[in-house]
């Protein structure tokens, strides 16, 4: 009888502890996700607010270029005709790029900063050398592949909207790092394509690191914010790991030509 009765207390006790330790490994994976959905969301949030005073920089300048030249057309009665069609195509295309910028920035709400200093102007592509350098003098290779561009040349780059251009270096920019982060060492392949008219299509693609290597604090968080540029622009991207532990980023981002923008804006 003794026997029997320890036998019931221990396994009396044996069936609460793994209750009680299934109840903690439960509350544990709750305040797992709910904590990096807060930093998914923090990170969306510091996003937006860094578009808005990105954006508000380069919309100051538009506006006021345009407002500069259409004074002078206002109050400069001796301009010849060639003077006054320079000036009203200023006016034309720097209200072109402001209606441009300000399709991005739009429902992003810029909170008050206390007088904070403006950012400088954010890069774009044209400095892609650059990026790629400065990742390739970390002893990463980097492989530039631009067979999809307009007559397979990197400077048909320039003809893309500064917003996308802005937001595919910033796409470049964080997929370089990440690989460098996370895969010391291997390959990374930079494909671009795409043309005017349509998406400028990117894909940075990475080799599995050597080694396991445990993700750092925050890791994704980047990716994320990049996600709500991207859409915030009209554009997708995409990320994840391979079946042999390589990692890719994809991005499809507007690429609007001079006259489908005109025809938007009518």
């Amino acid at each position: 009888m003794l026997a029997v009765y320890a036998t019931c207390v221990a396994l009396g006790f044996y069936v609460g502890a793994r209750r009680e330790l299934v109840a903690n490994l439960h509350e544990r994976a709750v305040t797992a996700e709910r904590e990096q959905a807060l930093r998914a969301d923090a990170a969306r949030e510091a996003e937006r607010t860094r578009i808005a005073r990105e954006m508000h920089d380069v919309l100051a300048h538009r506006i006021s270029l345009v407002a500069m030249h259409a004074g002078a057309l206002a109050y400069r009665t001796d301009l010849s005709g060639e003077e006054t069609a320079q000036a009203a195509g200023v006016i034309q295309d720097n209200a072109h790029l402001a209606l441009t910028e300000l399709r991005q920035v739009l429902g992003v709400l810029r909170p008050g900063d206390g007088g904070a200093s403006a950012e400088p102007p954010q890069p774009t592509l044209a400095q892609l050398e650059p990026l790629l350098a400065e990742t390739a003098g970390t002893g990463t290779t980097v492989r530039l592949d631009v067979a999809g561009l307009p007559g397979g040349d990197a400077s048909a780059l320039a003809a893309l909207p500064v917003t996308s251009s802005r937001t595919a270096y910033r796409i470049l920019q964080e997929a370089l790092t990440n690989a460098r982060k996370h895969a010391p060492g291997a390959p990374v392949d930079v494909r671009l394509g795409g043309g005017p008219g349509g998406l400028l299509t990117i894909e940075v693609h990475n080799g599995a690191a050597a080694a396991p290597r445990e993700a750092p604090p925050g890791a994704g968080v980047g990716l994320t914010g990049l996600t709500e540029r991207a859409e915030l622009l009209g554009g997708v991207l995409e990320h994840g790991f391979g079946p042999d532990g390589s990692f890719a980023v994809r991005a499809w981002l507007p690429w609007e030509d001079d006259g489908e923008a005109d025809e938007e804006n009518r």
